[in-house]
């Protein structure tokens, strides 16, 4: 009976082999999700938990988060769950109203562009943030940067400021305005304007 026991226990316990150097090296980390909510870290062998995904994230390490029991990947789940302890714990990063304006856009036509452009975005402003790392080196230890920071030495690049933001608005304007173009060619359809008499 014991034998039956141990053989039930390790079935349903998350696996205790450790990853092997090769493994850690370049591989995707892989987390599995156990049913009672706890994460399992395949590499390390043992359990995390959302700051310590988070941990991952800020270190831009790779990694998926895959159901133990059906393997679907819940990635997106997690990253997910750490914004919203993010912006339920004190500085929050989106206004009521963008979450607002977000939500909106789910199940309407321009889903697919409005992803695009946030996405573009993004990319456009870890460009500049890497400017401003770039041209601050020396001024600053970038592992120090926090926003009290960040705005001490914005403020006192003002010019500079302007002229790196310029590109990255200019870049914004064009996407919107692409987006209302696409939005004109499709009147009638649900989600974009009806068409002009």
């Amino acid at each position: 009976m014991p034998t039956r026991r141990r053989a039930a226990a390790s079935a349903t316990a998350a696996p205790a082999t450790p990853a092997t150097d090769s493994e850690s090296a370049g591989a995707l980390r892989v987390l599995k999700k156990y049913p009672n909510r706890r994460l399992y870290d395949t590499r390390n062998s043992s359990y995390i938990t959302l700051a310590d995904v988070k941990q991952m994230v800020l270190a831009g390490e790779d990694f998926e988060v895959l159901d133990a029991k059906t393997g679907e990947d819940l990635t997106r789940s997690i990253l997910l769950q750490i914004i919203l302890e993010e912006e339920s714990g004190g500085v929050p990063m989106f206004s009521t109203q963008t979450l607002s304006q977000i939500i909106r856009f789910y199940g309407h036509a321009m889903q697919g562009m409005m992803g695009t452009m946030i996405e573009k975005n993004m990319q456009a402003f870890v460009e500049l943030q890497n400017q401003f790392l770039n041209q601050s080196k020396g001024l600053y230890d970038p592992r120090h940067l926090n926003p009290e920071v960040w705005t001490q030495f914005l403020s006192g690049q003002a010019p500079t400021l302007q002229n790196l933001m310029a590109g990255y608005v200019e870049q914004s304007r064009e996407m919107f305005e692409k987006l209302q173009r696409a939005g004109t060619l499709f009147p009638g359809m649900p989600g974009f304007p009806p068409a002009k008499k």
